[in-house]
């Protein structure tokens, strides 16, 4: 899908449908349907900022969302394991490989996995099912899990809000060299961390 059609597909949904469709596109990303779900929050971040949407209410969707996206996913490993999602879940993008791989993280940094696979694409489609696959107490998982969802929620909004009168610019700028919505937001995501990286170090230097 070209970049233009990707958005105006996404702002159509949210201006007419506002905080539900945001709440149940969320949902159905998180599960690992296939949403760009940073392009989504981007969007609504500048609807916010325009006016359209109104900000409390579309902060307590996206919140809601995302968290309850990832319980599902969570509850779905808890509960049906591997067998059913083996079976069928290559309807929606849960495949015997990205499992695995999910897994591998899962393993390696543990319950951290669930605090920062939001901001890693195929990471946190999985990582709550890994946690539930693996039997990790509700707890602790809602403790890091819904932390980092407050936290992915947090920095795509802002995102849009705070560069609400540039971005649909630099959108437009990215497609003319064909550069896709995902390359786009990662390449802001890194001049922004070098940005707080750079004050970070220069405030301890002063």
């Amino acid at each position: 899908m070209e970049l233009s059609s990707d958005l105006e597909t996404l702002s159509l949904w949210l201006t007419q449908y506002g905080d539900f469709a945001l709440f149940g596109l969320l949902v159905l990303g998180i599960i690992a349907f296939p949403i760009p779900e940073e392009t989504l929050m981007v969007l609504a971040g500048i609807l916010m900022y325009s006016g359209k949407l109104n900000i409390g209410s579309t902060l307590i969707s996206a919140y809601a969302g995302s968290i309850v996206g990832i319980t599902i996913s969570y509850l779905v490993g808890r509960t049906a394991g591997h067998y059913i999602l083996l079976k069928y879940g290559g309807w929606i993008g849960f495949t015997q490989s990205r499992i695995e791989y999910a897994h591998s993280w899962f393993e390696r940094f543990g319950t951290w996995v669930l605090l920062i696979g939001y901001f890693i694409p195929g990471i946190r489609h999985f990582s709550g099912f890994c946690a539930g696959s693996t039997e990790l107490n509700y707890k602790t998982f809602a403790l890091f899990a819904y932390t980092g969802a407050i936290l992915w929620v947090s920095t795509f909004l802002s995102i849009g809000y705070f560069f609400g009168g540039y971005w649909l610019s630099i959108f437009d700028m990215f497609e003319r060299v064909e550069i896709g919505v995902d390359e786009v937001i990662l390449a802001v995501l890194i001049v922004v961390t070098l940005f707080v990286l750079y004050k970070i170090y220069y405030k301890k230097q002063s």
